[in-house]
């Protein structure tokens, strides 16, 4: 699917510090992903701390990204979860008709076989009204989707489109973009090696690092994609150190503070996260300056 090749990023929710949503400060960061160069927004994914938002908020990000979006940029909504039947139930009532796909990761802390984790996804495919990407997140969710089990559920079904692949294992991701059918997405889901992917034949990223310096790493990702490897990884390595930082205390915490170095808005995040201490707030924060 042309529209999700290149960079999209995961989007956060930024809160207000009595830890509300703040909804001008979502419609300022859709802004600012639209204007320098992202291809798409992914909305209430991992990193926008979805686990902690109630319904009515999760409602409240969708409306306000859609409006302040205006149709500029394709829509992925993450909808996900370790109980397939709640999932599956989600795919049905929810009104998806602003999005392109939707994005559901592998059902974590219950750590299904191979056969659960196909099992799992023929009915989110069955059930979803849009196409499906895969997420794959060994880190977060304690099993690693094989390479064998994702050709086989994107040989079994047409909508599930591609797979956002975030185990971290470049030989893995090669395996995937070895073995997948014609046209299907093995999209990074692991900034650091985003390029690497891109270069293998991979169709590009959802990236956290991207959204607080998207035209940066936008290009990167175009001149991968361009196989213009000496160019792209001139930009990679402007960005490597931050990539570090952004992850070094955790996700959302790292984005949030660049964020707030930017201006675009506070670094809150609801417990169990916490933000950054006070030596990396000031290192992202000098970072930012040099970039800037």
């Amino acid at each position: 699917m042309q529209a999700l090749t290149g960079t999209g990023v995961a989007l956060v929710t930024p809160f207000k510090k009595d830890f509300s949503v703040d909804v001008e400060a979502l419609k300022r960061i859709v802004n600012f992903q639209a204007d320098n160069g992202i291809n798409y927004l992914v909305v209430l994914g991992t990193t926008a701390e979805s686990a902690t938002l109630s319904k009515e908020e999760k409602q409240l990000v969708i409306d306000t990204v859609t409006e302040a979006n205006a149709g500029r940029l394709p829509l992925v909504l993450g909808v996900g979860g370790n109980n397939t039947s709640e999932v599956c139930e989600e795919l049905k009532s929810r009104n998806l008709e602003a999005f392109t796909a939707i994005l559901s990761v592998s059902p974590y802390y219950n750590k299904p076989t191979q056969e659960g984790i196909y099992q799992h996804f023929k009915a989110v495919a069955q059930a979803s009204p849009l196409p499906v990407i895969l997420y794959n997140v060994p880190g977060r969710t304690a099993s690693n989707m094989l390479p064998a089990t994702v050709m086989r559920l994107a040989n079994d079904f047409n909508n599930i489109i591609g797979i956002k692949e975030a185990a971290g294992d470049i030989v893995q991701a090669m395996k995937l973009i070895q073995h997948a059918p014609k046209g299907f997405l093995v999209i990074s889901g692991d900034d650091m090696i985003t390029l690497p992917m891109v270069l293998a034949g991979g169709a590009g990223v959802i990236s956290v690092i991207a959204e607080g310096f998207p035209r940066q790493f936008s290009d990167m990702v175009r001149l991968g994609l361009e196989s213009k490897a000496d160019e792209a990884y001139k930009l990679h390595y402007l960005l490597a150190d931050a990539i570090d930082m952004i992850f070094e205390q955790g996700n959302p915490a790292g984005i949030k503070a660049v964020f707030k170095s930017l201006g675009l808005c506070e670094d809150v995040l609801r417990l169990p996260l916490v933000n950054v201490n006070e030596d990396l707030a000031n290192r992202i924060d000098a970072f930012v300056k040099k970039i800037g």
